[in-house]
């Protein structure tokens, strides 16, 4: 690991889902200390106890209700449907306030998933800056990166673009980026997640018109990152 390297405390909300599972397994195996955040604690210590099983390397990895686990950590991360986005952020936002939230969601709105359909204020990352306000700093990520990928343990043929309202802040995720094995860019500011959040309808009618399962994006053209 690099030398300036910090071992944050992610709470991971909606992470008995795929996506946050394998968000979990990746930065567990990193040595993050991970919290996986549910509604239902019995759901949440099930999807601990599978991705500990997954892992041949000590972790630590623990098992809260959304509330309790994001008031734990360090840095949160959203990984729940966009049918539950607003709910869920609405229940939060105290809890969130001084923290950086990773808004791994998508707007997909079925059945028409391979539509882009971006909400009212832009993107899923600008509808949760208008519910957790000023205090929070949101940065948007990892919606490209298809579950299997992050389950799979090996390297991903797809890079990570990287949105949010700070370059420091943006600078924080990116290094967590690094932690899960992938290559993260700078995308700029949050304004910019629509572009991102887009990008994912368009690669879900990819993966049925090719009949596979993780298409990806790459950017090319420029020297890969250390």
């Amino acid at each position: 690991m690099e030398k300036n390297w910090l071992r944050h405390k992610i709470a991971i909300v909606g992470g008995t889902g795929k996506e946050g599972k394998g968000l979990a397994l990746r930065w567990a195996k990193a040595g993050h200390h991970v919290i996986i955040g549910s509604r239902s604690i019995e759901k949440a210590q099930a999807a601990a106890a599978e991705v500990k099983g997954m892992l041949s390397v000590p972790c630590d990895i623990t098992a809260k209700l959304n509330a309790e686990a994001v008031a734990d950590c360090t840095i949160a991360v959203l990984t729940v449907p966009f049918a539950a986005h607003r709910e869920t952020l609405e229940a939060l936002k105290d809890a969130l306030k001084g923290k950086i939230l990773i808004d791994v969601t998508v707007p997909l709105v079925p059945p028409q998933v391979t539509k882009v359909q971006m909400p009212p204020a832009g993107s899923a990352a600008m509808e949760a800056k208008t519910i957790v306000g000023e205090n929070v700093q949101v940065v948007s990520a990892f919606q490209n990166i298809s579950y299997e990928n992050l389950l799979e343990q090996k390297e991903v043929d797809c890079d990570v673009l990287v949105c949010g309202e700070t370059k420091e802040a943006r600078e924080v995720v990116l290094q967590l980026v690094r932690d899960t094995g992938l290559i993260g860019w700078d995308a700029g500011p949050i304004e910019n997640s629509a572009v991102v959040e887009g990008l994912t309808s368009i690669l879900i009618g990819i993966n049925k018109k090719h009949g596979v399962k993780s298409s990806g994006i790459r950017i090319t053209g420029v020297p890969k990152q250390d």
